[in-house]
């Protein structure tokens, strides 16, 4: 009996390999005629404007999305916030089966146009990297021949996250029209408000609850990894910080006549600040990297992502990298302390010959799984205050600036956590099985990425799996003016989704 189990169960795995693997060539015959349409769909979608601070613009992509969803079948839902709406499409497959909820965002950063090599970021337009590197604008009507998969579409959200969402309406335009169907239930959350802080999403959790709830949650967000292979991030790391000043005389003094005699806060915040971290980069407060750690399989899995450290070092114009972890993958497995910034007095041609009255530094600090944000700001203030510091959460008063020689203001910010889901877990293990099943090789699996997503307090509050799939090119210019989406990035993300919708979940 066991014999026949195991063969019966080698048989429905290798059966449905070869039907993904005949999906897949079906697929590739598929994009390759319907590419032009989807170019032009997606052009269209990009043309909406959509920074939030506009909401009428965000109603014009709302309805777009209403009817584009519709029109593939799914039940759709524009729900009210005290902001920007929330979107939510469902198609209902079978009762029996699991549920799927995907994350997409239909916002996008803010535009400078005159930063931008074209007319508007809402007018989007296609270019080609001539033999000198340069972008050179071509005619829409060359996507009804040969495609190059290096042609790029600039505008604003064209990568970031239109083009997901794209994809994905792509893949489920595929199984409709070849009679096939999603092998799951699905749900689709889009966020009009992610690229600041998501706040009417979560406004929504305790309403909607139900109707969110899901057995996986799939972020669609991101770029992949630089080598354009499909990838899996299971992680994301958190965010903290706080504002840290330190104070000088009550205003700023001539230098001639109180130089030597008045105590400079910025030699005293240089001094503070190099208390901190030791000069390979690593973090000296006590209690810092408490936690962290790995064993040996995971640490052969950061190590089999294919980073080049000469190209990422190229790239950042440093000869040494940090000595946190043994390669860029491990890095990001630690909590880190930044200095984002840092002000005081004035340069250039507003120097002036004085002694500052105080020198300010933002810090950053990045939290994984294993740290929480709440305890590293006791231990970075704790550090502060054992260097001698008296530390107020405001400007000092005249009696306290009399009464403590090291004086300084800490103003924190409210954690927000991390979030990884083993690669190990029920839903890893089917979202690689599905990729590799797919393209004919393992995805890349990063364990967590070195950003944050705003979403994290939703997955707590569903307490649902969730990975990241990013799949959108990493030179993108995601954030930053000429934004732009690799047309090959375009169709290896249509498969990446028609993979997922096509993998039953075990």
């Amino acid at each position: 009996m066991r014999v026949l189990r195991y063969t019966a169960l080698f048989c429905s795995f290798f059966f449905f390999g070869s039907e993904l693997i005949a999906q897949s060539a079906k697929a590739d015959r598929w994009i390759a005629k319907k590419l032009p349409e989807i170019i032009t769909e997606h052009r269209a979608l990009v043309s909406l404007p959509n920074v939030p601070s506009r909401p009428e613009d965000m109603d014009r992509n709302a309805e777009w999305l209403r009817d584009a969803f519709e029109k593939r079948g799914f039940k759709f839902d524009i729900l009210a916030t005290e902001t920007i709406p929330v979107l939510f499409a469902e198609s209902a497959v079978d009762a029996d089966l699991p549920t799927v909820l995907f994350y997409f965002h239909y916002d996008g950063q803010p535009v400078d146009p005159t930063a931008w090599d074209q007319d508007s970021p809402f007018v989007p337009v296609l270019k080609h990297q001539d033999e000198a590197g340069k972008w050179q604008m071509l005619e829409w009507e060359k996507t009804t021949g040969t495609i190059d998969p290096d042609w790029r579409i600039f505008g604003r959200s064209a990568a970031d996250d239109k083009g997901p969402i794209m994809m994905f309406l792509s893949a489920v335009d595929f199984l409709r029209e070849t009679g096939g169907k999603p092998a799951f239930n699905v749900k689709v959350i889009m966020d009009g408000e992610e690229e600041s802080g998501s706040s009417g999403l979560l406004s929504t959790l305790e309403q909607h609850r139900e109707r969110y709830a899901a057995d996986h949650l799939i972020i669609m967000d991101g770029p992949a990894h630089p080598s354009n292979r499909p990838t899996l991030t299971f992680g994301c790391r958190g965010i903290t910080g706080a504002t840290l000043t330190v104070y000088g005389p009550r205003l700023a003094q001539h230098s001639g006549h109180f130089g030597n005699y008045a105590p400079n806060p910025v030699f005293r915040m240089a001094q503070l600040l190099a208390t901190m971290k030791d000069e390979a980069g690593r973090v000296l407060i006590d209690g810092f990297y408490e936690g962290v750690e790995w064993d040996a399989e995971t640490a052969a899995i950061m190590a089999a992502v294919p980073d080049d450290a000469r190209e990422i070092n190229d790239r950042l114009g440093v000869a040494v990298p940090e000595a946190v972890g043994r390669n860029y993958q491990e890095s990001l497995q630690y909590p880190s302390l930044n200095i984002r910034g840092l002000t005081s007095g004035w340069t250039g041609e507003q120097t002036r010959t004085i002694v500052p009255d105080r020198a300010v530094a933002e810090i950053g600090i990045r939290l994984v799984v294993e740290t929480d944000g709440e305890r590293q700001l006791k231990l970075l203030r704790r550090h502060i205050e054992a260097q001698g510091y008296y530390l107020t959460d405001r400007d000092p008063t005249d009696d306290e600036r009399q009464e403590h020689p090291k004086i300084a203001a800490f103003v924190s910010r409210k954690p927000v956590r991390a979030f990884r889901t083993e690669l190990d877990s029920p839903t890893g293990k089917w979202l690689r099985q599905a990729l590799e099943d797919a393209f004919g090789q393992a995805p890349v699996n990063i364990r967590t990425m070195g950003g944050t997503v705003p979403v994290t307090p939703m997955i707590e509050g569903l307490g649902v799996p969730a990975v990241i799939v990013p799949m959108v090119n990493m030179d993108n210019n995601q954030h930053s003016p000429n934004e732009n989406l690799r047309l090959g990035n375009l169709v290896t993300g249509i498969k990446t989704c028609l993979a997922i919708l096509s993998t039953p979940i075990p």
